[in-house]
């Protein structure tokens, strides 16, 4: 039994304000979502008659921390690129000048660096007409940014600006960066509310089901797939080398894969396969075939590869390129064994990044930044929206950065991508 699953989300103080929405259904403090989804994972909490872990559910609530007349907010935006940037940023900017009147509204320039007055980087005061149009343009209007500032200088230029609300629109790394914000805010006894709202192409944030731009992602991916396929069908022993993103996690990969039939080999970084194993498996897919389509992730098969011992200006490890080096292992292979192939590799990846959102994101995004412009009024820190369930929920940042969410070798997303591709169970 899990114990140590604590989803207290930390507050302000007393609320004290009522809301001005009106013809809404205000959410009680008491509703949660549950954390388990399945009977057999929720016995021990029932048999002990305890109360199992669960969730806030996020919305409006009733009385506010904050008086919206004298609020400023602020949003920023870390990491890379992610479809529906600009997206949350507008939802966030129309939710809170129209549903709680608050006028003054900051965006920081290029990640936390417009947090530093001494880098120099102005603010830009966002209204309603400024982001009238933004979800229509991929990329952050706001720019973006890595590597960590001074939490202590951030928090000075917050006060400065009588900023009671921050949203930080990022992925792990951000969400380390607000916490520390947060943290230093309480420190000094200032009432800072900080927002996460949590951006990852790779979906891989803990306690959170989906991150917005993870469905675009799989859809442009899609597309750099059929052109994949199409190339190797062409010619003779066609093979197509599509490298995805996924740093630390194949989401993007295997959902990939799970669109169309057409990929016969999945690489990704929660399981490992030998270069000999997957070459031979590769020569045995030609012979039977002709062609071959193969998706990898980024993070994948870094145990074959020199490490880099390299860091990037968040802290992640820089992986080696496993793209080229399949390329060139593939072509190698294949020229020993006196096998000619035609090889095509393709690496979409930033352009994967930076365009617009679908529909379906461009809404989620939108239900992503409501909820948390909710949270921040009605006094909550140190937390970030998240997606559990079907339903928006509140998440601790310390429980969001305490692992990476990975795939499950012996789960059901995994065994399907298996039945889809008709790789090999094990290419260790």
């Amino acid at each position: 039994m899990q114990r140590d699953l604590d989803f207290s989300v930390a507050r302000l103080g007393e609320c004290r304000f009522p809301s001005p929405l009106t013809g809404v259904r205000f959410i009680r403090d008491d509703e949660r979502v549950l954390y388990h989804s399945r009977l057999e994972h929720m016995k021990p909490w029932i048999l002990e008659g305890a109360e199992p872990p669960a969730m806030e559910v996020a919305g409006p609530r009733e009385k506010l921390f904050f008086e919206p007349s004298k609020l400023s907010c602020g949003i920023v935006t870390c990491g890379g690129l992610c479809p529906g940037l600009n997206d949350v940023v507008r939802a966030i900017v129309l939710s809170l000048y129209h549903h709680y009147g608050v006028n003054t509204v900051y965006g920081f320039r290029f990640g936390y660096e417009g947090l530093v007055r001494r880098i120099g980087h102005t603010p830009l005061r966002l209204t309603p007409d400024l982001v009238n149009r933004i979800h229509e343009m991929g990329g952050s209007v706001l720019g973006s940014s890595r590597g960590p500032q001074d939490p202590a200088e951030m928090v000075a230029t917050l006060r400065d600006l009588n900023v009671g609300i921050l949203f930080a629109i990022g992925g792990d790394g951000t969400v380390r960066g607000a916490q520390k914000i947060a943290e230093e805010a309480a420190r000094q006894g200032i009432p800072l509310s900080v927002i996460g709202i949590p951006k990852t192409i790779d979906n891989d944030i803990c306690f959170v089901q989906k991150t917005f731009g993870f469905e675009t992602a799989v859809a442009e991916a899609r597309r750099a797939i059929y052109a994949a396929n199409a190339e190797a069908e062409a010619a003779r022993n066609g093979i197509s080398l599509v490298k995805l993103m996924g740093r630390d996690s194949g989401f993007i990969a295997a959902y990939s894969v799970l669109v169309h039939s057409q990929v016969n080999f999945c690489l990704v970084p929660e399981v490992s396969f030998t270069l000999e194993r997957f070459l031979d498996a590769l020569k045995q897919r030609l012979q039977r075939r002709d062609h071959a389509v193969i998706v990898v992730a980024e993070g994948a098969g870094q145990d074959l590869m020199e490490r880099t011992g390299k860091r990037d200006d968040s802290g992640n490890v820089v992986h080696s390129d496993i793209g080229t080096f399949l390329r060139d292992a593939i072509r190698d292979y294949f020229k020993r064994a006196g096998i000619a192939v035609s090889l095509k590799y393709i690496d979409p990846s930033y352009t994967i990044r930076s365009v617009p959102a679908n529909p379906h994101d461009s809404a989620f995004c939108l239900l992503y930044g409501h909820s948390a412009v909710h949270a921040g009024m009605s006094g909550r820190t140190n937390m970030v929206v998240g997606f559990w369930n079907h339903q928006i929920t509140h998440v601790p940042m310390s429980l969001a950065t305490s692992q990476r969410k990975k795939i499950d070798p012996e789960g059901a997303l995994w065994n399907s991508v298996l039945a889809s591709t008709g790789q090999p169970v094990d290419m260790r």
